[in-house]
């Protein structure tokens, strides 16, 4: 058995795709993509929470929800979530709770992790369910994305 990390790469590029696009209706651009146990992107989508209004509009929980209803199972056992911002707490617990595998992410969130940076809910031994972690992944590529949105917003 290899203790080589798969490469995330194509699946972190389809997670930024969808987080550039959370710019046009002015969202945060977090993008996320769910993988199957092939490695076959299964869900997509990115940050929805001001053009829907509302505040669980967060890529990861989209995600999440899409292949539960496409698959008609709440247990995504065999998945991997992957991410361009580490997963806050309601996403990283939601990810729990559907028995993902694995989450894979870009940039750490230091303010709002709740995958390493401040908690570390999918590894938390009080759970009954513990998901592998991955982070890292195109992490320039995904901090320059929220850097570029963050500084624009700054200037208007």
């Amino acid at each position: 058995m290899s203790n080589q990390v798969p490469d995330y790469t194509e699946a972190m590029d389809a997670a930024l795709g969808e987080a550039r696009a959370a710019i046009d209706h002015g969202d945060i651009p977090v993008g996320a993509v769910l993988l199957d146990s092939s490695g076959t992107i299964v869900a997509s989508d990115h940050n929805r929470r001001e053009e829907r209004g509302d505040a669980t509009a967060h890529a990861e929980m989209l995600v999440l929800s899409e292949r539960s209803r496409a698959h008609d199972q709440w247990r995504l056992s065999g998945h991997t979530l992957v991410v361009t911002l580490e997963p806050c707490p309601m996403c990283a617990m939601a990810a729990v709770w559907a028995r993902v595998d694995r989450i894979v992410y870009g940039a750490a969130d230091l303010k709002a992790g709740g995958v390493w940076s401040l908690f570390n809910i999918p590894q938390d031994e009080r759970l009954n369910h513990h998901i592998e972690v991955v982070a890292g992944i195109m992490e320039n590529e995904c901090r320059a994305v929220l850097a570029g949105f963050f500084e624009s917003e700054r200037r208007s």
